[in-house]
């Protein structure tokens, strides 16, 4: 995988073409690059500043970091106000007053001041990859070469929107047993580490065998006194270590895509939900005009799993040799039969990006009913996981309680 740029933020103040005092905020990685950066862009410099780096790596002066769903508001409001009639530099300001992050707006801000030098709209975005993927950027630049730039816009937003939802419904799908595994955890150590030896003193005055329930949770705790805090660390650095190698490491990166789709139920929902961003992407790309091969090369980065992304990859490359999509979407065996057929109607009739919204809208629903079928099945599982682990904890510990008269 790639490394990134060494870049940090620059502020500077210096005159346009016109002559008229500007400044704002760039990304770079030293001052005198800023500058020549600055210069393409019509605009002399006058002071570039180094901006002071927040604590712990934060993002922005405010620390606040941008998400995903900041951007997708950016991008439908900036088609509202294209679509109103407003002109492209007041619409930055108009958008970044309602902006509620300091700094997404200072994001947008930058974004005017390099429109207001002199460059186009795509160009200003291409400086932010890390905010604006390729596809947006190629979108709107689509859009302003044909003059059509509110109706691209808006195509950009309903996919971001769309993509968003995507996003979410999976969240929802994996938040719920997640967060409730791990509070289970976390009682089931503070049981075992700090009420668990309370009644252990009181078991060592009753003379008798415990039982083996109760000895079995007496030894687990005494394990967890010796060794609750290095398993701890052990966790934080498994899941740093993990994290870290999904990053650092493609080839980590790509076996853990191909790994979660065989895991049962989840990989189901992977791969309708990758179906869907094929579907969706495909879809906004073709009807903004974009041909197909290019078009293809967008939706490989966009179909977030790496055996799907494969396949599109592979897809583009018999297309551009003259076969037909359809086909080259049957060889790769990973895409269901009915998308298949979709394709292949809205190539005989011309149709593709219609049928193809089609598709996208139908896998969609099919996350939504696939995230509503997981919860359920995974709620009633959860609570008897609860239910046998602290349950059974508590019952070990009352047991002999229970037969204090046959000890008596």
């Amino acid at each position: 995988m790639a490394k990134k740029d060494n870049k940090v933020a620059f502020v500077w103040e210096g005159t346009n073409r016109r002559g008229q005092s500007i400044k704002g905020e760039l990304m770079g990685q030293n001052a005198a690059m800023v500058k020549a950066q600055l210069r393409k862009q019509g605009v002399t410099p006058k002071k570039v500043k180094k901006v002071a780096q927040p604590l712990f790596g934060l993002g922005g002066k405010s620390g606040k970091k941008i998400k995903s769903q900041d951007i997708t508001f950016f991008t439908r409001q900036m088609a509202t106000m294209i679509k109103a009639g407003v002109p492209l530099v007041q619409s930055f300001d108009i958008v970044a007053d309602g902006v509620d992050n300091p700094t997404m707006k200072e994001l947008v801000y930058e974004i005017r001041d390099t429109v207001s030098a002199g460059n186009d709209f795509a160009s200003a975005l291409k400086q932010h990859p890390e905010y604006f993927d390729e596809l947006t950027c190629n979108l709107v630049e689509s859009g302003e070469q044909a003059g059509a730039l509110e109706s691209m816009l808006d195509k950009v937003a309903v996919y971001k929107e769309k993509t968003e939802a995507l996003r979410a419904k999976i969240k929802k799908a994996l938040m719920y047993p997640a967060i409730t595994l791990i509070i289970a955890f976390i009682v089931t150590v503070l049981l075992l580490v700090k009420v668990v030896p309370t009644f252990q003193d009181m078991f060592n005055n009753f003379g008798a065998e415990l039982p083996g329930p109760t000895q079995f949770v007496v030894m687990l705790s005494e394990v967890a006194q010796a060794y609750y805090l290095h398993a701890f660390a052990l966790l934080i650095i498994a899941g740093v270590g993990f994290t870290q190698a999904l990053k650092r490491s493609k080839a980590f990166s790509n076996g853990f895509e191909r790994f979660t789709l065989k895991v049962p139920v989840f990989g189901d929902l992977i791969r309708k939900a990758a179906v869907a961003r094929y579907a969706r992407v495909l879809s906004t790309t073709f009807a903004a005009g974009v041909p197909l091969v290019e078009a293809l090369d967008s939706v490989a980065g966009a179909v977030g799993n790496v055996v799907y992304k494969d396949a599109v990859l592979r897809i583009r490359d018999e297309v551009s040799q003259g076969q037909q999509m359809h086909f080259a979407m049957r060889s790769t065996g990973v895409f269901p039969n009915m998308v298949v057929q979709m394709t292949s109607i809205g190539e005989e009739s011309g149709a593709l990006d219609a049928m193809l919204d089609k598709a996208a809208t139908y896998f969609e629903e099919e996350v939504d009913n696939a995230v509503e079928s997981m919860t359920a099945m995974l709620e009633p599982m959860v609570m008897a996981f609860l239910g046998v682990v602290i349950g059974g904890l508590i019952v070990a510990m009352y047991l002999p309680i229970f037969m204090m008269g046959d000890v008596v």
